[in-house]
């Protein structure tokens, strides 16, 4: 034991040398660190004395007692989540880690080679703090990333958050506008509320990705997220896909306070268009009246029956009536094209028209039974096709 005694004094009169110059060691470390590593200007000084001041007592805790304490024994987590929180790369904060190990490390050569310290004691102290700079050090890392990833995930739910309060009109205009500042939204600026779906194997995360790239490439802001296997938010402009097969509606152009009601338009579209098998996105001028007629099925029932359901009795005869009076219509009552196109005589669409008007009772020189045979068609249309079934719009 006199040994041991003998090696006791000197090392504990290095600690207590060390443990003197904590403060001024710790003004020039921070010096140091604002001037090299420019991240770190965002911190403040009273943040990183309180760090220091942890690292240097482990450091004279190892000095002293010649152990690493075990990885989990370091609570670097209330650090890693502040350096995330104000944009500290993790290669500037393991930076700024053995900076400051080094120092210490200095110190300790310093003060234990004045004193006279025993030599092999010196080695295996000096040791001890490269182990614990390495330990802390892969330490560090782990909770850093796992503070990223937490707030890369806090963040995905306070935006995905303010979009949905923006979207279904919840938020005050408090709110909105704090909102837009956040996430590069401009309010005088109107916008335009989207609901896309993808199609086939596309991910929704995907297409979230695809739509916001293209923004950001055109210049126009867009502000996305996942809602329910959709896209919604809200874009400057009518987005493109690319290549990903996609199936959306756009609602029109308002203010921000107001793209709730945007959005209520977009949902709409977006069913219609899902009806009627498109792909694309699809806002009300490319739809027009035809969005009426998947929310109007009551409507749709009593236009068949009064247009379309007759013709049924006539069998084949029946269907070549349709097809003509939808060609009529389509080629601006132009009765020479419908022939050409069906390869029949002019005077055959006559009778097929004319008996078109015998079995319904209509004229077709009406104006409403042009508006009302084109939805009525159109809702033959629908009730022809698989719900969701796509088609190149």
């Amino acid at each position: 034991m006199p040994g041991h005694v003998s090696t006791a004094a000197p090392l504990e009169g290095v600690i207590a040398a060390m443990a003197a110059q904590q403060n001024h060691v710790g003004g020039r470390l921070h010096a140091d660190l604002t001037d090299r590593i420019p991240s770190y200007r965002s911190v403040p000084r009273e943040l990183l004395d309180q760090i220091w001041h942890r690292h240097f007592q482990r450091a004279l805790a190892v000095v002293r007692e010649g152990t690493v304490p075990a990885p989990e024994d370091f609570g670097e987590a209330d650090v890693a989540r502040d350096r995330v929180a104000r944009g500290v790369p993790l290669a500037d904060g393991l930076r700024a880690f053995r900076r400051a190990l080094s120092a210490i490390r200095d110190l300790f050569l310093a003060e234990a080679t004045e004193r006279g310290l025993e030599p092999g004691l010196i080695v295996d102290r000096t040791r001890c703090l490269w182990e614990l700079a390495d330990v802390a050090s892969l330490r560090i890392a782990v909770v850093h990333r796992r503070a990223e990833v937490d707030s890369a995930l806090s963040a995905a739910r306070r935006r995905a958050d303010f979009l949905r309060g923006l979207l279904y009109g919840t938020l005050s205009a408090a709110e909105v506008h704090g909102g837009a500042a956040i996430y590069g939204l401009d309010p005088s600026r109107p916008y335009r509320a989207v609901r896309a779906v993808p199609n086939g194997d596309v991910r929704p995360d995907a297409l979230e990705r695809s739509l916001e790239s293209d923004g950001r490439r055109n210049g126009r802001r867009a502000l996305l997220t996942v809602l329910d296997e959709a896209v919604v938010g809200v874009v400057e402009a009518k987005p493109e896909a690319g290549d990903l097969e996609v199936t959306a509606g756009l609602g029109p152009p308002t203010d921000l306070a107001a793209v709730h009601r945007s959005f209520h338009a977009a949902g709409r579209l977006l069913e219609a268009a899902r009806a009627y098998g498109l792909r694309g996105v699809y806002d009300l001028g490319d739809l027009s009246w035809r969005v009426a007629v998947v929310s109007e099925p009551e409507l749709a029932t009593l236009l068949l029956d009064r247009y379309l359901r007759p013709l049924e009795a006539e069998g084949e005869f029946g269907a070549l009536i349709e097809d003509s009076v939808r060609e009529y219509l389509r080629r601006g009552r132009r009765i020479r094209e419908v022939a050409r196109s069906a390869h029949v005589h002019a005077n055959t669409v006559r009778y097929r028209l004319r008996r078109f008007e015998e079995l319904t009772g209509t004229s077709l020189d009406a104006p409403d039974t042009a508006v009302e045979l084109n939805w009525a068609m159109a809702a033959r249309e629908l009730a022809g096709r698989p719900r969701g079934r796509a088609a190149a719009g």
